[in-house]
């Protein structure tokens, strides 16, 4: 067998070393890739809101709807579910998935390789649900986009599956991070809320992705701070049983906003044509009077963090936003949610400041303190992601001293939220035995790696029948297996221990089991025989366990080439080899 080189530095090898478990500098070169292809792309996405907002919006700012007429602002979400709904009727049921929910799906069950019609599906429903004037954000076209532009660069060049899920980990921070310039936020939320696992060899390439990101957009955008607030701070521990209670409501709203959200069974009943039309007289309605709710109403945060918003849009941005984006999602329109909710966690607390401040003037912080508490305690209850809301939290007001009080709001809504209301995170849909898959210790050990890293190659391939030479020109080889070919497609491919064929060979004569045509039958020879079942070279180990399982065979023989009739078999990987490597990797 040749030796290889001690750098590879081709394709192929680039390829072997990514389907290991330890292939640290290969992921961050992706990452790095990754960070630059979401950077551009969010760079992008941002260009065209603003493209958009220069026909009809003042100073052609995309969230200034404030600034529109009542009627224009009315009419403007009932063009845009027509227009999100004509999009979407022209898509099969499968094109219509899209957002945070969609990238953990395909993660989940497809090893995170996505449809290009989603995707372009997410371009056009993320534009015309924020121009539109929908309660709608951008973080969900973020996640997508990214994601599925770093996945596609690891499909075009057919990389291991394994360096997939890392990809779309890359994309998901690097999204985040050049859309809100908010690195960190981007690296947590990617493997607390997407990948639902942290790991050295996952997080390297993550953060180098989610750095190029945020470098891209400050290139572009510079280095905004849209909340920065300095000397904003816990004065008083008395403050402290407020925070609590305050807390315990925004979880109480969180799993309202979560049971509402799923309630998309019973709108199901109203034919989705009536449900667009219904979202769109409910955010008009709505908008007439307090047009903060519409678009992803970050102005409007801003001004709650200022204390600049009136006690009664405080209301509007706290009920309503909350409701409008949980009754938009449950009608069939996958808007962006985080956005929102971040919003209207902001009024909510908010509204605890003012009412604490009533109740105890003496000691009671100010108001825009439980609005920045509220913001992070909202988004951690609604996803269950307690790490992502405090980086948010921390990058979004660039003021560390929340984090003590705010280690404690997020804690107690997320509590409140899981326990009192039986609410999972807003994006895991499936559990068993309340874990999601991705959650799964099998799961998550076995897709770390590929099927090259395991797989045995010493093996040749052989008809049925043989001559006592061939059967010795095998053998010269030293394969661990010989794989006999059958003569129809509808037969399962066998595998020979090479060593049972050597043993008979030494143990009988030249004339025992040859057929008149001077041939042995390699089926009658005495030996370990596994019947096999083929499966791709970048397939993970979590892939084919479950085809083991699936196809009732006792090993899987890997095809490389893409010529029919002409592919080779680079190895084969046994059950016992998987389990061996679980084994190991777990110890």
């Amino acid at each position: 067998m040749p030796r290889r080189p001690l750098f590879d530095f081709t394709l192929d090898g680039f390829r072997r070393r990514l389907a290991s478990v330890d292939a640290l500098p290969q992921l961050c070169v992706l990452g790095v890739f990754s960070g630059l292809i979401t950077g551009g792309l969010m760079v992008g996405f941002r260009l065209l809101l603003e493209v958009g907002a220069m026909a009809f919006m003042p100073d052609a700012d995309p969230e200034a709807f404030e600034g529109l007429s009542p009627v224009l602002r009315t009419s403007l979400p009932l063009l845009a579910v027509i227009l999100i709904g004509l999009w979407l009727w022209r898509q099969p049921p499968a094109g219509r998935h899209i957002g945070v929910a969609h990238v953990i799906e395909r993660l989940t069950y497809h090893q995170g390789r996505f449809p290009m019609r989603n995707w372009f599906t997410q371009w056009w429903v993320g534009l015309i649900s924020v121009l539109g004037g929908l309660s709608a954000g951008r973080e969900g076209p973020a996640i997508h986009l990214g994601a599925a532009a770093s996945s596609g660069l690891g499909q075009r060049l057919r990389l291991p599956h394994n360096s997939l899920r890392v990809l779309v980990a890359c994309g998901t921070a690097a999204g985040i991070s050049a859309s809100f310039n908010t690195p960190i936020a981007g690296v947590i939320f990617a493997m607390e809320v997407v990948m639902m696992e942290y790991t050295i060899t996952g997080f390297m390439p993550v953060i180098l992705a989610s750095t190029i990101g945020a470098l891209v957009a400050r290139v572009v955008y510079g280095g905004e701070r849209p909340f920065q607030l300095s000397g904003v701070e816990l004065e008083s521990l008395f403050d402290l049983p407020w925070i609590v209670l305050s807390a315990l409501l925004i979880g109480l709203l969180a799993g309202l906003f979560v049971r509402v959200a799923r309630s998309g069974n019973v709108m199901k009943r109203l034919p989705f044509p009536a449900r667009l039309v219904l979202v769109g007289l409910l955010v008009g309605a709505v908008a007439w009077w307090y047009p903060q709710v519409q678009g992803m109403g970050y102005d409007s945060l801003g001004a709650i963090l200022n204390d600049a918003e009136p006690l009664d849009v405080l209301l509007a941005l706290a009920i309503g936003k909350l409701l409008l984006t949980a009754i938009t999602v449950a009608c069939g329109i996958p808007v962006s949610i985080i956005g929102p909710i971040l919003v209207a966690g902001g009024a909510v607390g908010a509204l605890c400041g003012l009412l604490g401040g009533w109740l105890l003037p003496e000691i009671a912080a100010g108001p825009e303190l439980y609005a920045m508490l509220g913001m992070a305690a909202m988004m951690g209850a609604v996803l269950q992601a307690p790490l992502a809301a405090l980086m948010a939290l921390l990058e979004l007001t660039h003021n560390p001293g929340l984090i003590l009080p705010g280690m404690l709001a997020v804690v107690v809504a997320g509590l409140t939220s899981r326990q009192l209301c039986g609410c999972d995170g807003f994006f895991i849909s499936v559990t068993r035995h309340g874990l999601h898959p991705l959650q799964q210790p099998l799961m998550q050990a076995l897709s770390r790696v590929s099927v090259p890293a395991v797989m045995e190659r010493a093996l040749v391939r052989t008809p049925r029948r043989v001559t006592r030479a061939e059967a010795k020109a095998l053998l010269d080889a030293k394969p661990e297996w010989v794989i006999i070919e059958r003569s129809r497609d509808d037969k399962p491919t066998l595998a020979l221990k090479a060593a049972a064929l050597a043993r008979w060979m030494l143990e009988h004569d030249e004339n025992d089991n040859i057929d008149k045509d001077g041939r042995l039958d390699l089926l009658e020879i005495p030996g370990q025989r596994l019947e096999l079942a083929p499966i791709h070279l970048q397939a993970t180990l979590s892939e084919a366990f479950d085809r083991l399982n699936t196809k009732h065979v006792d090993a899987l023989y890997m095809e490389h080439g893409h010529r029919p009739g002409k592919k080779r078999i680079s190895g084969i990987i046994t059950r016992d080899a998987i389990e061996r490597y679980y084994r190991f990797s777990d110890t």
